[in-house]
């Protein structure tokens, strides 16, 4: 029974250390399955992103302990500094698993690029096994989308969950690889409290440092875990103090209770696995356009308007702003709603390929995303949906109304058959991972819970 605030932090630091892999059921199994194989998928298709070889030099370049293996590119390096490169690279066509669901609610969240590769790095240095593999995800999941549905925020704050929620599923998944006391539990998480951070202006601004934050929060996590060890100590209540994450990161606590309610019997994980590598603001429209093109012979050269209809907090967020091309154009168009319709109404589909630089210049690109405007509709406020309207010259309209984009985890979720193809999608893609190792990755990840060990994973996953 929770007597104090403190209690909560108490409670979440014992089921970290007690949970097991006998605590999961079938569904909750088969979803980390598919998120460990979707992550990897989008990890090896964004390792040749913008920056990130960069990256990766300067990973190598700071040398040190070679504890664990940068990811597609080989090599090994200290833990977090390598958790650091394989999250970004996961998150770079933001392509990964999203949407933490909790009690049948959707929230957004972009949790899975990092607690996957934070279970992967510290598992190989810590020689675990596929079980242990699974079950200090787990814990790491169900603590961040724990915190995700407890919390009252909103896009409008400027706070970045990636690099806020995040950074205590990968302290909570680090404290259980390193075998941390209750207490060294507690002080861990007061650590990382002093290392959140994360602003969208990274994407307002398209910089490539919005997936730094997937990457500083794997980092932060392990980093604070191991302080803790140590002996440093940290704030004793880093969620509900003073100056502790619901008074700093948020406008309070939706329900405590979420914090603790069936733990131990209930683990939360994210649960959309994205068809389309850009925002997930973006995809209903998406599906719209496609459906018009699907549709009609739409001749673009007989285009006079296109409407997308859209809510108020997407019309607001970065996505609904006018499309510019800055430095990174993969950026630009993956969190830009106008490009992403016209891409699909020039190619007639979408997929990494129309990310690339010269696709997002392509000129014929400019034609259509001058014809489009978006209008908000009160209807659709806190949805994802979309509405698109194409008016022809000759007066004819095209129409297409999507309330639930694709792949919605409670209206049409994704089969293991399809998260799998859209992973040898990427490995196509990318062209850094053979095909036959594609193949083997599977397999493995299938019998993931009978592996000693999961070097052999990683050992397929690094050229």
């Amino acid at each position: 029974m929770i007597k104090t605030p403190i209690d909560y932090i108490v409670r979440i630091s014992e089921n970290i250390l007690t949970s097991s892999y006998e605590n999961f059921d079938q569904e909750t199994l088969e979803n980390a399955k598919k998120r460990i194989i979707d992550v990897l998928g989008c990890l090896i298709s964004g390792a040749g992103a913008a920056g990130n070889s960069g990256l990766i030099d300067l990973v190598k370049d700071w040398g040190g302990r070679e504890e664990a293996t940068i990811l597609v590119y080989g090599g090994k390096a200290p833990v977090h500094n390598v958790v650091l490169a394989n999250s970004m690279m996961a998150r770079s066509y933001d392509f990964e698993t999203v949407g933490a669901l909790v009690e049948g609610v959707d929230y957004a969240s972009h949790i899975s690029g990092t607690t996957v590769t934070t279970a992967l790095s510290l598992g190989e240095f810590k020689d675990i096994s596929g079980k242990e593999l699974i079950t200090a995800l787990l814990v790491g999941d169900d603590i961040a989308c724990r915190l995700v549905a407890a919390s009252i925020s909103e896009f409008a704050m400027g706070w970045d969950w990636v690099g806020i929620i995040n950074a205590f599923g990968a302290t909570a998944i680090a404290a259980r690889l390193l075998g941390l006391t209750i207490k060294q539990i507690q002080n861990a998480f007061g650590i990382v409290l002093s290392q959140l951070s994360g602003s969208f202006q990274n994407i307002w601004d398209g910089a490539a440092t919005f997936k730094l934050l997937q990457g500083l929060s794997a980092k932060n996590g392990i980093l604070s875990a191991e302080l803790s060890k140590a002996g440093l100590t940290g704030p004793e209540d880093a969620l509900f103090s003073k100056f502790g994450y619901f008074h700093l990161y948020t406008k309070g606590c939706r329900d405590p209770e979420i914090l603790i309610k069936d733990l131990g019997k209930k683990y939360y994980a994210e649960a959309t696995f994205k068809v389309y590598p850009c925002c997930r603001a973006n995809h209903a429209a998406i599906d719209c356009a496609l459906n018009i093109v699907n549709t009609y012979a739409v001749e673009n050269d007989r285009i006079d308007e296109i409407i997308i209809y859209v809510s108020p907090m997407v019309r607001n967020m970065f996505v609904g702003q006018p499309f510019k091309i800055r430095e990174i154009p993969q950026i630009d168009a993956a969190f830009n709603i106008r490009y992403c319709v016209a891409s699909v109404l020039l190619r007639k589909t979408i997929s990494l390929e129309h990310f690339q630089e010269n696709m997002v210049r392509d000129p014929e690109i400019r034609n259509i995303v001058n014809k489009i405007k978006i209008e908000e509709q009160e209807r659709l406020e806190q949805k994802l949906g979309a509405s698109v309207k194409v008016k022809m010259k000759d007066g004819k309209e095209l129409f297409s109304n999507v309330d639930y984009a694709k792949s919605d985890p409670l209206q049409s979720p994704l089969s293991i058959e399809e998260i799998k193809k859209k992973f040898m999608n990427n490995v196509t893609f990318a062209q850094n991972i053979s095909e036959e190792n594609a193949e083997k990755i599977l397999t493995l990840i299938d019998n993931l819970e009978k592996m000693d060990s999961i070097h052999e994973l990683i050992k397929l996953l690094s050229t």
